[in-house]
């Protein structure tokens, strides 16, 4: 929403223009980790994009958004949802590394057993230690979150990949 509300506004993207050299990506939604993309592009542009929001420019400019102008505003500037992109940024961390080294030419499909229980192990130990809890507690979004990930693996996952993998000399 942040991007579009941008990006839709000439006089706005103007204005980002003139704080950052660099252009907001638009993302197609059927790109895998596009959301994720989308956030790691806007960490790099944090300084710029909080610049533009307290400017003078975007203070004085007056349209019908005033409603939308005010929400970019607020989140852009909001520390805890600043901390909630980094969080979101750390524990998707093993999972898009994974992804982006299975979305290449190189002989992978041998490697994704490996590489599935690593990431598991690292996502859930990121999500542990961001809640503080030990191993033996529960934790409702790592639940969620392990759901998800075991059904894409159910979906995914054929006899191919795991005979890929017992053949795999190491």
């Amino acid at each position: 929403m942040i991007r579009n509300f941008i990006v839709n506004h000439s006089m706005r993207l103007a204005m980002y223009n003139e704080f950052s050299k660099l252009k907001l990506l638009s993302i197609a939604d059927t790109r895998f980790a596009s959301m994720i993309v989308m956030l790691r592009r806007f960490k790099v542009f944090k300084q710029q994009l909080q610049a533009l929001v307290i400017s003078d420019q975007w203070s004085c400019y007056r349209e019908d958004d005033t409603n939308k102008a005010k929400f970019v505003k607020d989140k852009l500037l909001d520390d805890t949802w600043w901390g909630d992109v980094d969080y979101i940024l750390t524990f998707t961390e093993p999972m898009y590394s994974m992804l982006r080294f299975c979305d290449t030419d190189q002989h992978c499909l041998h490697l994704v057993y490996e590489m599935w229980d690593s990431m598991i192990r690292d996502v859930k130990k990121i999500i542990y230690a961001h809640e503080m809890k030990s191993e033996g507690q529960e934790s409702s979004f790592w639940n969620v979150v392990r759901i998800i990930l075991e059904e894409r693996w159910s979906k995914s996952s054929t006899p191919l990949h795991c005979l890929a993998h017992s053949l795999n000399p190491r």
